[in-house]
């Protein structure tokens, strides 16, 4: 079990507190304080994890279901040493003076539906996370678009194809770090964040997990998960099936939203065996497949006539979309005196295939796009890190990774009756044009840092970074990284930090587009040909970041904790995205230059049982001058735009969470809250949607049923509980088709046994 003080060492600034089963604390923190070694030392002491206790049962008592041991005991030995290299990876990647915030299972199992979340509602409750749609890539970190690195076990997962669902299941989360600011060297590619997943480590008892949960909008999702070790080899595989019918948000306010049915499966398998006691090898593989309706919103008025169709309701339209994804990771890790390493093998294939009502979307959109997207990626990743003398520790490696894509294209189009005036109408002469674009891309990251212990409370993290893309566009990048973290009292902590940034493109979304195919006089003028005639590559985003912030405990009032985060970005090439047809796929941009400034505040309290967070974000992203992929906009907008800082459509002014969990006579009580003031809208995003604020409830009961190491846990659960209606998008502002509303109030209901 974790104590309070071992999960709160080493807090950071902007973090988040969550709370598990016995009331303890998960804090978020910056890179962890090491104590340097006295001078009389002959050598430093190594990182050793901490063996866990073996569980006691206790009657009267509430236990988490993840820390439940059953009779059957992992051996000793091969516990130790797998805890021994968690440990020593954690030192190979280690956060380095960025802002850090962590939750472990236990505290996403006191959230308001526990792992039955998925993961980006879960984030929401981290501070700087802003809602967003599915279409328009569900959450964005400190205001920034799909530029989040995710990683398993330290190892990266390349960028899919920008799809609806999560490929990753909460389930399977042993603890999960999001990292912010200024990141260290051995971080690149996505930086606005990376979220770091460590699978579970308390699985490996030969034991299981069974559960079904369900409720509103038809939801039904049922998971089994198993763990065990047999000699040296640990293993866990989990599953879970999913069906509901609020697959993407409702294009209206209504309760039940019109063909938004989902069908999602995915499943995941680890495997780790033990070669020596300083090395060991590790297998992961995931995969999930998904099919989804596309919501109709009805009362739409026809705007064409195609194939003799003028008259149709929007209601029946039959829009859905495929996707799968699957990847598999290869790791061999050591440890052994002064290095820690770590290699990897990685791929990732990924599909999308939207499918277009072939007659509606001409009569409403003028255009009926089949689109199918592929990528495949394999991959090579090595870390290490040297712990020379006294107070250094260097740490270097290499990742090299080739991609193939393939875009295709299928639209139907109409042409204009006057091709100087496009309101002028259409002419019922539908015709088809293909447009295809395979590549092979490269991406090459190396790195180098030194981790020097100046004193025992002061540490200077020191790096270089080189990037090298070659895909549509070929470019590279040398980027200094450097932070100070210090610790002048007990209990304060402060970081600052400076970051060179080199963020290549997704290949997928940054694929060129053949407008002679629809632009005189390759073609006739037609529902499909741009006001702008340019389509520029999409490049690579290079930005500077400076990061500054402090956490401290306020000892005069036991168990609370406070913090502030303040960021500056400058960036030219701005990264940006959006929806810019009817198909629900991606299409990538880039603004001439950009800035992103922010603030972010936290505070913290537990007293026992009871544990309580709060955490709110000023922040404003503006950019101007768009130089790329021009045809994606209005000949108006482009203008307004190359003349005017203009907020970019996923900037939100303030975002903030809440929550908190009290544990009374075995009975967890849960609530937690998101707010946003409104993402933009408008005319080149000149406006912003109204504010809103949707609260949850949650409540659960672990009985002691089939026996006291195996539990009967039962929730009940209440997402939107009064019944907010409010928009996350209105379908205006750049690069956004549809409207899409929050959940309205639904009631769930689960139970799990384990075995």
């Amino acid at each position: 079990m974790l104590s309070s003080k071992a999960i709160l060492a080493g807090s950071s600034l902007a973090a988040l507190t969550l709370f598990y089963p016995t009331g303890n604390a998960v804090a978020q923190t910056t890179a962890p304080v090491t104590t340097l070694p006295s001078v009389e030392v002959d050598a430093p002491k190594r990182t050793q994890a901490q063996r866990r206790p073996k569980v006691r049962v206790a009657v009267d008592r509430r236990r988490s279901t993840s820390q439940a041991r059953p009779q059957t005991e992992a051996p000793a030995a091969v516990e130790g040493q797998s805890d021994r290299l968690d440990a020593a990876r954690q030192s190979v990647l280690p956060p380095g003076g960025a802002t850090t915030h962590t939750l472990t299972r236990q505290a996403i199992e006191a959230l308001p539906q526990g792992s039955n979340a998925s993961l980006d509602k879960v984030l929401l409750q981290f501070p700087g996370v802003t809602q967003d749609s599915a279409a328009s890539g569900d959450l964005h970190i400190r205001n920034e678009h799909a530029n989040l690195q995710y990683r398993i076990n330290g190892v990266m997962l390349p960028d899919g194809v920008g799809a609806f669902g999560q490929i990753l299941d909460t389930g399977i989360v042993g603890s999960l770090s999001l990292l912010t600011g200024a990141l260290p060297a051995q971080y690149g590619q996505r930086t606005a964040g990376v979220l770091d997943i460590t699978t579970k480590a308390d699985a490996f008892n030969n034991s299981g997990v069974v559960g079904v949960y369900g409720g509103s909008n038809g939801t039904i999702s049922t998971n089994v998960e198993y763990g065990g070790t047999v000699g040296q080899t640990q293993y866990f595989l989990s599953g879970r099936f999913l069906q509901n019918n609020l697959g993407i948000e409702n294009p209206t306010p209504s309760v039940n939203a019109i063909h938004d049915r989902t069908n999602q499966e995915k499943g995941f398998l680890y495997l780790s065996t033990m070669i020596d006691p300083t090395s060991r090898l590790t297998f992961m593989s995931g995969v999930s497949n998904a099919t989804f309706q596309i919501p109709n919103n009805p009362g739409q008025a026809p705007a064409n006539t195609a194939f003799g169709v003028s008259n149709f309701d929007s209601s029946r339209l039959n829009e859905h979309q495929n996707e799968f994804n699957q990847f598999n990771v290869v790791s061999y890790q050591t440890s052994n005196g002064e290095f820690d390493t770590q290699t990897s093998y990685f791929n990732r294939t990924s599909l999308l295939h939207f499918y277009p009502d072939p007659i509606g979307d001409l009569v409403f959109n003028g255009v009926s796009s089949d689109v199918y997207r592929q990528s495949v990626v394999n991959g090579i990743q090595q870390d290490t890190a040297w712990r020379i003398g006294y107070a250094h520790t260097l740490r270097f490696g290499l990742s090299v990774s080739a991609e193939r894509t393939l875009v295709n294209s299928g639209s139907t189009v109409l042409p204009l009756v006057d091709p100087a005036d496009p309101s002028a109408g259409t002419i019922d002469a539908p015709f088809s044009v293909f447009d295809s674009s395979a590549k092979t891309g490269w991406l090459i990251g190396t790195y180098v840092q030194d981790e020097w212990k100046i004193t025992n409370n002061l540490t200077l993290n020191a790096g270089l970074r080189f990037d090298q893309m070659v895909q549509y566009v070929d470019a590279n990048q040398l980027s200094p990284r450097v932070s100070l973290t210090w610790k002048p009292f007990d209990g304060t902590t402060f970081h600052a930090g400076y970051a060179r940034n080199f963020t290549p493109p997704s290949q997928v979304i940054a694929a060129p587009v053949n407008l002679a195919l629809v632009t005189p006089p390759g073609a006739p003028a037609n529902t499909q040909t741009p006001e702008v005639g340019q389509n520029s590559p999409v490049l690579p985003e290079r930005s500077h970041v400076f990061d500054v912030g402090v956490t401290q405990k306020i000892y005069p009032i036991p168990g609370l904790e406070v913090g502030a985060d303040a960021y500056y970005k400058k960036a030219r090439d701005l990264l940006d995205d959006g929806q810019f047809g009817a198909a629900y796929v991606l299409s990538g941009f880039n603004y001439d230059h950009a800035e992103n400034v922010g603030v972010e505040l936290k505070s913290t309290y537990r007293n026992g049982n009871f544990s309580a967070y709060a955490n709110l974000a000023w922040a404003k992203q503006i950019a101007s001058n768009v130089v790329s992929n021009q045809y994606l906009f209005g000949a108006d907008e482009l203008a307004y735009i190359s003349g005017h800082y203009v907020y970019t459509d996923h900037a939100q002014m303030l975002s903030g969470s809440a929550g908190a969990s009290y544990l009374w006579e075995g009975t967890r009580y849960s609530v937690s809250m998101v707010y946003g003031s409104g993402l933009r809208s408008g005319f080149a995003n000149t406006d912003h949607l109204p504010g809103y604020t949707q609260v949850n409830f949650g409540l659960s009961h672990d009985f002691n049923i089939v026996g006291p190491n195996k539990p009967t846990t039962v929730r009940f659960d209440v997402v939107n509980a009064f019944d907010t209606i409010y928009q996350i998008r209105d379908g205006s502002g750049i690069g956004v088709f549809a409207p899409q509303y929050g959940p309205r109030r639904g009631f769930y209901i689960g139970m799990s046994q384990r075995f």
